[in-house]
């Protein structure tokens, strides 16, 4: 218990930049996708001295690539609350979607109401971006922006074992803080999908794992996630990123 506060203390000092003991606040929301829509409505209710209804049990609910129909429920329940939302987008997304979306999720423009979570892979994002953020620009759009670079650089060894690359990950998040700077504007997040635990389901990084070692410590049953070593190692490029901003 003691090693896994140390080690996400240390995760949250190489992201901030300044040691755990001189933060004497430190302000955590949460976030999940709204894929159980009975489950979100069963939780979504009126509050004290707010105007609206809220999703209670998160702070910022998103809808994936499989649920961000413009004309689908997943998007009419976001519509109806006053949470901020997310909605995640990829290469084969839009200027029409895009459109519908801030019509329908952001009618007033506000900033801060809606974030777009792009998720390309790292051979795609170059050419794919730019254009994104043209269309939402077109549109009068006031998105913010998160980058997922874990779900477009997904792929099967050739013994059918899903994996991810770190090379890929690390080098479609530099891209996606370099586009966002030269077009004027900035990254706001990125999306990881990480364990404090020494798993086998990545490839490379420093110390990483290859393709030979991840039947070791597989241990995941959905997506391969980054383990300790290599959430610090991206840790630590975020954080030079921010910087530079």
């Amino acid at each position: 218990m003691a090693q896994t506060i140390r080690d996400s203390l240390r995760f949250m000092e190489n992201v901030l930049g300044v040691r755990a003991g001189e933060s004497d606040r430190i302000d955590f929301f949460t976030a999940h996708e709204a894929l159980h829509l009975g489950y979100e409505s069963a939780q979504t209710r009126r509050v004290p001295r707010r105007p609206g209804f809220f999703n209670l049990t998160t702070h910022f609910p998103w809808v994936g690539l499989r649920t961000n129909q413009p004309d689908g429920a997943h998007i009419e329940y976001l519509r109806g609350i006053e949470n901020p939302i997310g909605v995640k987008v990829g290469g084969g997304t839009t200027r029409e979607q895009v459109a519908r979306w801030i019509d329908a999720l952001d009618p007033l423009r506000q900033p801060g109401r809606l974030t777009l979570i792009h998720r390309f892979g790292a051979g795609r994002i170059a050419d794919a971006l730019p254009k994104l953020i043209e269309a939402v620009r077109a549109e009068g759009g006031q998105a913010l922006w998160v980058c997922d670079p874990m779900h477009g650089n997904t792929t099967l060894t050739a013994g059918g074992v899903k994996t991810r690359n770190f090379e890929d990950i690390i080098a479609e998040v530099e891209q996606a803080f370099d586009i966002h700077r030269a077009m004027g504007q900035r990254l706001g997040g990125v999306h990881i999908e990480l364990t404090g635990e020494n798993v086998t389901e990545c490839i490379g990084g420093t110390h990483g794992p290859n393709e030979e070692d991840l039947a070791r410590a597989y241990e995941s049953e959905v997506d391969p996630r980054l383990n300790y070593e290599q959430s610090l190692e991206l840790a630590f490029l975020i954080a030079r990123k921010m910087k530079a901003m």
